[in-house]
């Protein structure tokens, strides 16, 4: 079987499930990247060298073997590339795709109404609603939007993305967070670009108000950096927390695994317009009890309620500082968090778990009997609209 993945550019968040995809199929496996990786990207500590890997093409560099393998692979998976004009060649000749996509209506599913927008979504997927086409849904609300359009239907799984996963033993997450009966700070983290839409301000607010009675019990580690950074330490400055939270400034993926795996918590607060929030997936690999908004993509995916992590509602501040405070109040409840969220990475929402489940899923596909999977990638994804994160919550 032939598989081929087409994008923009490979990522760190991709080169672990495509490593498992040419383990499992060797050189009947590529990945086309369609442009090379923007400045800003590699600014932040994202690396080209995924250009080097042995199954990466660069269509710009050679279009007509990159052309061959879309139009004639079994199977092409289709993220955002850019060159739409290839998936749907393929589609129109009825050939089996499985689009990859984040939501289509970030930013309200009111936009659904606008003409001109229906008919470009039709054109890209509503009218392959009976082709072998399939949506990988990368984020818990995006079958919602594709309901709206009436895409898919029944052919809707569970997706997301597979950071590098780490293998611990409960010992070994103890001992990098110094865990013991006599530990008195506990470590909290919080990681990502600095913008409005991933309120790192929260974290500041945080720490004043944790400091009027956790003083010299708990700090607060932000690795990140962007165009809300001097701002943040103004209001730092202003609230007087200088000396409870370190600001890393921008670090590399290893650099931010290495500030996870030290801390207890991970307090990610990214509102709707965050599509996954990759750093889910490593903070919970790094055995972190998540405190999280329910906003965003991966989180309805990877977090139960109280047993893996916390979910806060609509981007409720008070309601994150309620829970990050029962995490700090209760440390059986806080490691048992951790380490089920570890489990749930390592046995279930990993690159080599997702590469088996999407292959067995095309497999049958192939053989005429579809058999999603019975929980995490390619299982059904339910619809659930973005407002369902009302339902969570401490």
């Amino acid at each position: 079987m032939t598989v081929t993945f087409i994008s923009n550019y490979i990522n760190h968040h991709q080169i672990p499930f495509s490593n498992a995809c040419f383990k499992l199929l060797g050189d009947d496996y590529h990945f086309i990247q369609t442009q090379p990786m923007e400045r800003e990207r590699l600014e932040m500590g994202w690396s080209k060298d995924g250009e080097k890997l042995p199954y990466v093409l660069c269509l710009y560099e050679e279009e007509e073997r990159c052309r061959k393998l879309v139009m004639e692979s079994d199977v092409l998976l289709a993220g955002w590339s850019g060159r739409e004009d290839l998936v749907q060649e393929r589609l129109n000749q009825g050939k089996l795709t499985m689009r990859i996509s984040e939501r289509l209506y970030r930013e309200g599913q009111w936009k659904a109404v606008s003409p001109k927008g229906l008919f470009h979504k039709y054109k890209e997927h509503t009218r392959y609603r009976n082709f072998p086409a399939y949506l990988l849904c990368a984020g818990a609300y995006v079958a919602s939007d594709f309901h709206i359009i009436r895409a898919y239907p029944g052919k809707m799984l569970k997706w997301g993305y597979f950071p590098e996963t780490r293998q611990y033993s409960k010992e070994q997450i103890w001992r990098m967070k110094g865990e013991g009966a006599e530990r008195i700070c506990c470590d909290i983290a919080w990681a990502g670009r600095f913008i409005p839409l991933k309120h790192p301000e929260y974290m500041i607010r945080l720490g004043r108000n944790l400091k009027k009675n956790w003083n010299g019990r708990f700090r607060i580690h932000m690795a990140g950096s962007g165009e809300m950074e001097q701002e943040l330490k103004e209001l730092a400055c202003k609230y007087q927390v200088e000396d409870v939270i370190t600001f890393y400034g921008f670090q590399t993926p290893d650099g931010v695994r290495e500030i996870m795996e030290k801390c207890h918590i991970y307090v990610f607060t990214s509102n709707h317009l965050e599509g996954w929030g990759a750093v889910v997936n490593e903070a919970m690999n790094s055995g972190c009890a998540v405190v999280a908004s329910g906003q965003a993509g991966a989180v309805p995916y990877l977090i139960q309620h109280g047993k893996n992590g916390m979910i806060y509602p609509d981007n409720n501040f008070e309601k994150m500082e309620e829970a990050v405070r029962f995490l700090l109040e209760h440390p059986k409840e806080r490691r048992q968090m951790g380490w089920e969220a570890y489990q749930t990475i390592a046995g279930l929402w990993n690159a080599g778990h997702g590469a088996e489940e999407l292959l067995r899923v095309i497999e049958g596909i192939r053989r005429g009997n579809f058999q999603p999977a019975a929980e995490g990638p390619l299982s059904l994804a339910k619809v659930l609209p973005p407002g369902k994160s009302r339902a969570y919550g401490t």
